[in-house]
């Protein structure tokens, strides 16, 4: 029987590296660092393949002033590029923020094997915090969810940033 104190658990798709998880969460949270310091809202993703970084980004919505530009979907664009196929069904996505329903039904588009992410939105997250497109049973894809890695760091950038957002409102 796997113990809370083992570091590696069972998934859908064999192993999950707890340790390896917290390492490339830690890249998507470099990512979401470089956003904050752009005045974007500060969500990084990576996507990772057979232990490799084959894409990354973070959130550029104001900077290309595309509601789209979600550092998932720059970053599942980037992965499509490098694997020359829009299907990704051996990788896994690191992002700091549970993915929103665009995000999501992107994912699934994408054949994505894994999603990986720190804090959980219940406003507007579709990996279970509000909704969860990512493993509903008519669709053509699931994606196994892996929800609170490294999650009081990617919650405290977020609420560092909205709170920095909100006060230079007051002034």
């Amino acid at each position: 029987m796997i113990q809370p104190h083992d570091l590696a658990l069972v998934g859908a798709s064999g192993p999950i590296d707890l340790a390896t998880d917290h390492f490339f969460m830690g890249e998507a949270l470099r990512l979401a660092r470089q956003a904050y310091q752009k005045a974007e809202v500060p969500v990084g993703a990576v996507i990772v393949r057979e232990g490799q970084i084959i894409a990354r980004s973070w959130n550029q919505v104001e900077t290309l002033k595309d509601a789209t530009a979600h550092a998932e979907m720059l970053a599942l664009t980037q992965a499509e590029s490098a694997q020359a196929d829009w299907r990704l069904t051996d990788c896994d996505l690191y992002v700091t923020k549970e993915p929103c329903p665009m995000c999501a039904g992107a994912i699934v588009h994408c054949r994505i094997r894994r999603v990986i992410f720190g804090c959980p939105d219940a406003k507007g997250g579709a990996a279970g915090g509000f909704i969860n497109l990512l493993q509903t049973a008519n669709l053509n894809h699931r994606s196994e969810v892996t929800p609170g890695v490294r999650g009081a760091e990617c919650l405290e950038i977020l609420q560092g940033f909205f709170a920095e957002r909100r006060s230079a409102k007051k002034e």
